[in-house]
């Protein structure tokens, strides 16, 4: 019963949150992925490295489906995915902590420049 409640409180949470606030979650799950795939890398937990870091690769994707090309800094943004997708396809071939937490220092920073301009932007409202 307690996990019903807690998927329909996630489903809510998704489905009234901002396009700003739902970008904000999936950086988070990017983040917690990639953590969870280092996690069983170090515990030569395979099959979960291998679920998690394609958790963060259909993450990355979905950025880069997303990205507006009107600005330029969509197409910095698309090199950069790519960039990670790419590490992570060696990730996950070669399970690599080391390689996994290069991107894990992309996706941290990446999150927390988007939570800070959002505050910037609910500072300027």
């Amino acid at each position: 019963m307690a996990v019903n409640a807690y998927q329909r409180y996630k489903d809510n949470s998704i489905f009234t949150s901002s396009p700003e606030e739902l970008t904000l979650m999936l950086y988070n799950g990017l983040v917690k992925f990639i953590g969870l795939g280092i996690t069983a890398v170090k515990e030569k937990n395979y099959e979960m490295a291998n679920e998690n870091i394609i958790r963060a690769q259909d993450i990355i994707t979905e950025f880069r489906q997303t990205l507006d090309k009107r600005y330029e800094v969509a197409h910095s943004l698309d090199l950069l995915y790519d960039y990670m997708y790419r590490r992570l396809i060696d990730a996950n071939i070669e399970k690599s902590e080391e390689i996994l937490n290069e991107v894990l220092g992309f996706a941290r920073e990446l999150r927390d420049t988007w939570a800070q301009a959002m505050k910037i932007a609910r500072k300027g409202k």
